[in-house]
């Protein structure tokens, strides 16, 4: 080959190359594994919704769905990892109402805002429960309310941390029924599932917290039901009592949620891709057999109406914080 015809044939391969190379970079989302984070402890919320989206959903997107737990100071640390990752759609948030919501609203020091993400869709809704153990003598929420009362401070209820679902069940609670927040003391724990540990093992007399986490427990008998912050009575447990039966209707405004939110700025294809999923999750019966599961009510919503939620849940808990004396 002449020096001449060398050189035509290196020009001719680097064309080639830069050709190619656009077209094995852009290759469709996803071409790997994506990694779920949930902000809560293994057994929690966030932690149930992880692994029934990523069971279910891998079918739709043609790759693993992988939950990793990335716990504390009230879901922060692990929104955070999802906040600053980088947005091409490997990193994602199972999004919590206390994570997403509360804090932000309670908390003026949290690290990012509301609408620092990236919203994809709902996934479930999990109603509030408040519980005692089966062996309590509180047979009904008045026995637990008189014993309060006539026992200021000498009780403890479990939370996943300040500013969460558990934790503000039982403030608005006491707000509905005229008592102060000191009548108990909260113990935080890393998530929903280590707070219902906690109960179970005595270390706390009381605990509000979603169904999703408690289905299990109730249907067992190892723990007794006060009322549930749903409008009327589940269908799957028809002898817990609602909140609205109680005179409590406040109470209808706290309840737990889910949702898939990524970092900002996630690429158009990414959050079409999670579009069309959901729309076929939506359908999928083993999605709402897992829902059912544990106790989850399916939500799928569009991006824009999750916003939207997200946003009322926000100006709700800061309208409340404010209320309450809980902001800061």
């Amino acid at each position: 080959m002449t020096s001449s015809n060398f050189r035509n044939w290196l020009a001719s391969a680097a064309a080639l190359a830069a050709l190619a190379a656009p077209a094995a970079w852009a290759q469709p989302y996803p071409n790997r594994a994506i990694t779920l984070i949930a902000p809560y402890a293994a057994g929690g919320d966030s932690d149930l919704a992880g692994r029934n989206l990523a069971a279910t959903a891998q079918k739709f997107m043609g790759q693993p769905l992988i939950v990793q737990n990335v716990v504390g100071a009230s879901g922060t640390i692990g929104s955070m990892r999802v906040r600053t990752a980088n947005p091409d759609g490997y990193t994602l948030l199972i999004a919590r109402g206390g994570s997403q919501a509360i804090t932000p609203a309670l908390d003026t020091k949290t690290p990012y805002k509301w609408n620092e993400f990236t919203m994809l869709s709902l996934l479930e809704f999990n109603p509030v429960v408040c519980v005692v153990k089966n062996d309590s003598p509180h047979k009904n929420l008045k026995d637990l309310l008189d014993a309060l009362k006539a026992n200021p401070g000498k009780y403890n209820y479990a939370t996943a941390g300040p500013g969460t679902t558990q934790h503000m069940a039982v403030e608005v609670l006491f707000q509905s029924v005229g008592l102060p927040s000191s009548t108990a003391e909260p113990i935080g724990y890393k998530g929903g599932g280590e707070a219902t540990s906690a109960l179970m093992g005595g270390q706390v007399q009381f605990l509000c917290n979603n169904l999703s986490t408690l289905g299990g427990q109730l249907k067992g008998g190892t723990m007794r039901a006060l009322f549930v912050t749903t409008a009327e009575r589940l269908k799957d447990y028809p002898d817990i009592v609602t909140a609205r039966e109680l005179g409590l209707p406040k109470m209808e405004q706290v309840m737990g949620w889910s949702g898939l939110y990524g970092p900002p700025g996630l690429p158009p294809e990414v959050v079409n891709k999670w579009v069309e999923t959901f729309k076929k999750l939506a359908q999928d019966p083993d999605w709402q057999r897992g829902n059912a599961g544990f106790g989850g009510v399916a939500a799928i919503r569009s991006p824009a109406d999750t916003e939207k939620f997200a946003r009322e849940q926000y100006e709700a808990y800061e309208k409340l914080g404010t209320v309450l004396n809980l902001r800061k």
